[in-house]
């Protein structure tokens, strides 16, 4: 299985049949296959190459080409012309600080940086500070910078070149998610794991030729991939906006005909009450992927009010799952009669995954009993980055060990109880403790400091610090949080801060008591994470 062969299959079979709308711009699946064979050339002349299977090292594996930018038509031809070219995608979450962007890029020892208008400023510093960065393609909207290529003159100017991926276990693309020491680390996930994956969801998302799926969360965002793979393996057209409003995204329904989206509950939450939604026809939408975290019950009831003729599924996994474990199909949210009961389960896995609640031996524990959510399949990862001791801990005994504490119901149904990894979830994004920890601790008055997640009826969850300051500190909540916006993405940084002279509770051992300071948040809730 290969990539590339998604687009040159619906050329083949659909040739004039609309691929993509953004602005103002069409192509065919025609012309798509031919722009990203000429980016495939144009990258290629630019020294990108394919991975040599025998070699060792970093020769096993194709040119790393990475995209920082909004959601646009030439960020799906990034996904299709970089495998084109034999090279591997590195996308790069835009909310990021040019410190953290500057670390992904040299982690993965990126060559090739794609960029649009809205990250073009921050250029000349990534040069400076990624020694293996030869080339940055201008791909946004105005004129091209200085010292920047042009995307279009590019694409123009190159001849079309056959397909350089082998498919199969060959690396496709690296997908950064946070890390525990409160570093990202690169996922690295093949061609089998990506379209594998969006075989597995295909069935219940009920995506088909006919479709358009809406690009409305964000493109680097492995969430978007499950559906955009699964509209390329289709053969469905795609429909793009740059972000997410919930005016734009009513917009693009009624004017594309849309029939398939996926948003992340807090976008979803936002859509629904938004007055803008209620004045577009959006009886075309078919299918409502979310996921990230599940949804409240009454945030689902003002969807289904909303949109009377639309299912709604839930995902749950992880990046490292390519990123679909289970599935919660449509038929299955429901508050009433023989199907109900299951809105706060993530599903059950999907055709061709193992899901399995194991200890740490890696033995099965009976249904009902909470242990780690563990999972194998073709879409499972072929490991970390350069992170053999974390690939190590995440791939046991034949399984992929989520770092989620859960349990199976008596019928396989997986709910999620708890997380063994130190991550919060707000607003479908991963924060990892540690990171946000060391920002604020880089504070010359801050004397200790623990970062947990509490309810948030708008974010699922949010980040919130309990901060022990040097005594006599005038240091409050506010500048703390400006401090870590200087450090680290502002999704990441607390949005509650809790100031405190005297130590923070410990155990026995010293360790920092966090489900101590998480009991007052959560009592009385049956579900210990949003």
């Amino acid at each position: 299985m290969k990539i590339t062969q998604t687009i040159t299959r619906s050329a083949r079979l659909d040739p004039d049949g609309i691929a993509i709308r953004y602005l103002d711009r069409e192509r065919t699946h025609r012309e798509l296959a031919d722009r990203s064979a000429r980016l495939a050339g144009a990258l290629v002349e630019l020294g990108v190459r394919s991975g040599d299977p025998a070699g060792d090292g970093d020769a096993r594996y194709g040119t790393r080409v990475a995209f920082l930018g909004l959601n646009s038509d030439r960020y799906l031809e990034f996904f299709l012309g970089v495998p084109w070219a034999g090279g591997v995608f590195v996308p790069v979450n835009v909310r990021l600080a040019p410190p953290e962007i500057v670390y992904w890029l040299t982690d993965s020892g990126a060559e090739v940086l794609l960029v649009d208008d809205a990250f073009a400023p921050v250029v000349p510093t990534l040069l400076e500070h990624v020694p293996s960065l030869r080339h940055v393609i201008f791909a946004g909207e105005g004129e091209t910078p200085e010292g920047l290529l042009s995307y279009e003159d590019l694409v123009a100017g190159a001849a079309p070149i056959e397909p350089r991926d082998r498919g199969g276990d060959e690396l496709a693309g690296l997908f950064y998610t946070g890390g525990t020491t409160g570093r990202s680390k690169g996922v690295m996930l093949s061609h089998t794991n990506l379209l594998v994956d969006a075989l597995h969801g295909l069935p219940t998302l009920g995506i088909t030729r006919s479709s358009r799926y809406l690009h409305v969360g964000p493109m680097f965002h492995l969430a978007n991939g499950a559906g955009m793979f699964g509209a390329l393996v289709a053969g469905a057209g795609h429909v793009i906006v740059d972000r997410f409003t919930p005016e734009g995204t009513a917009v693009a329904i009624e004017r594309h005909g849309v029939t398939h989206a996926l948003l992340v509950p807090t976008m979803i939450g936002l859509f629904v009450v938004d007055p803008a939604a209620r004045e577009h026809d959006l009886s075309s939408l078919q299918g409502l992927l979310y996921g990230g975290s599940p949804m409240t019950e009454s945030v689902i009831a003002a969807a289904q009010e909303l949109l009377p003729g639309t299912g709604l599924v839930q995902a749950y996994g992880q990046s490292e799952a390519g990123p679909i474990l289970t599935m919660l199909s449509a038929e299955r949210h429901v508050f009433e009669g023989p199907l109900a009961g299951k809105t706060r389960s993530g599903g059950e896995p999907v055709i061709g995954v193992d899901v399995a609640i194991l200890d740490d031996d890696g033995n099965e524990l009976p249904r009902g009993d909470v242990g780690e959510i563990c999972g194998r399949g073709d879409n499972v990862m072929a490991g970390y980055w350069n992170l053999p001791d974390q690939t190590a801990k995440a791939l046991r005994h034949g399984w992929l060990y989520t770092g989620d504490a859960g349990y199976m119901d008596d019928d396989g149904f997986v709910f999620v109880v708890d997380r063994l990894k130190d991550m919060i979830v707000t607003g479908g994004e991963n924060v990892y403790t540690a990171e946000v920890e060391n920002a604020i601790a880089a504070h010359p008055e801050v004397v200790e400091c623990a970062v947990i997640g509490i309810p948030s009826e708008k974010w699922g969850e949010q980040v919130h610090a309990v901060v022990a300051v040097r005594e006599g500190s005038a240091l409050d909540g506010e500048a703390l949080i400006a401090h870590c916006k200087q450090l680290i993405a502002n999704y990441k940084c607390p949005r509650s801060v809790e100031i405190r002279t005297g130590e923070l509770p410990r155990s026995g051992a010293g360790k920092i008591l966090k489900t101590t300071l998480r009991e007052p948040f959560w009592e009385g809730r049956t579900r210990s994470v949003a």
